[in-house]
């Protein structure tokens, strides 16, 4: 449940400003931002309450602050961005960023803020940020449930013209919801940058008798090659074993593996493409 918010100006109607910061002092309520107070410990939802708060009424939620509340906020953010109509002014509040809407948009509610709807969210989102980071945000998108492949391309359509929306519309082609974290999107993007075909998220390797063994984070199936990132819980020993044991089964099994780290992906991208190129040929 929301705690109750009120700006400053209500609670000096029925109170001094004296008593006012009395009552901070003893914890009675907080101030939870400059203009705005709430009567306990405010929660991270009760912040962007009240930012709208002390916004035009017109504000609702955009980029990186909708995504998370549509549930596909895959990209950290410490400021609120908000987006206002074309002729209203941005106002200037700390830990704020307004952007200017170009083309109209009708706000939906979520959690009882209102929200740019989430495929036009992640359009932005993919038209603005940086190429590796956009196709995560797509992926996590249609793996959110909040928006199709085929709506998010739709939308990209409908943004012609504008900053980045070629860089939008080429990967919402490429979307796929079983993606599972940022760095299984981005490692096959690297691979289809490379001019490689665009590898299957979360392959699901079965035994001679048909019984699911494993899942492979990307892997060419006809070709029986699997491709996987292997971030900081590879690390823990019980993981490590159940890796080994996987791996011999896999490799038993007619599978070859390339297994790749946050220096590949990040700092080694072509070395990345080459191994896998040479393991499909």
């Amino acid at each position: 449940m929301a705690n109750r918010l009120w700006r400053t100006t209500s609670l000096l109607q029925l109170t001094t400003r004296r008593r006012l910061r009395t009552h901070v002092e003893r914890g009675r309520i907080i101030r939870v931002r400059r203009g705005v107070y709430g009567d306990r410990y405010a929660s991270d939802l009760d912040v962007v309450r009240a930012v709208l708060m002390c916004l035009p009424p017109e504000a609702m939620l955009a980029r990186h602050s909708a995504a998370r509340l549509h549930g596909f906020g895959v990209l950290r953010e410490d400021a609120v961005h908000v987006q206002l109509p074309a002729q209203v002014s941005k106002p200037r509040l700390p830990g704020l960023v307004v952007h200017h809407s170009v083309l109209p948009v009708q706000p939906v509610l979520v959690r009882g803020l209102p929200c740019v709807p989430p495929a036009r969210c992640a359009v932005d989102l993919a038209r603005t940020v940086r190429r590796l980071d956009a196709l995560p945000v797509l992926d996590a998108a249609v793996r959110s449930g909040a928006v199709c492949r085929d709506e998010l391309i739709e939308e990209a359509l409908a943004h012609r013209g504008l900053r980045g929306v070629r860089q939008a519309r080429d990967l919402a082609r490429l979307a796929d919801g079983r993606a599972e974290c940022r760095q299984e999107s981005q490692l096959r993007l690297v691979l289809v940058d490379g001019g490689l075909p665009a590898p299957e998220p979360q392959i699901e390797v079965c035994d001679e008798d048909g019984i699911p063994r494993f899942r492979l984070d990307l892997g060419y199936r006809e070709r029986r090659v699997g491709v996987e990132y292997d971030g900081m819980s590879h690390l823990d020993r019980d993981r490590l074993r159940h890796d080994r044991d996987r791996a011999n089964w896999l490799a038993g099994n007619g599978w070859t593996m390339r297994h790749f780290t946050d220096r590949d992906l990040y700092r080694r991208p072509a070395h990345i493409v080459a191994t896998v190129a040479a393991a499909l040929t």
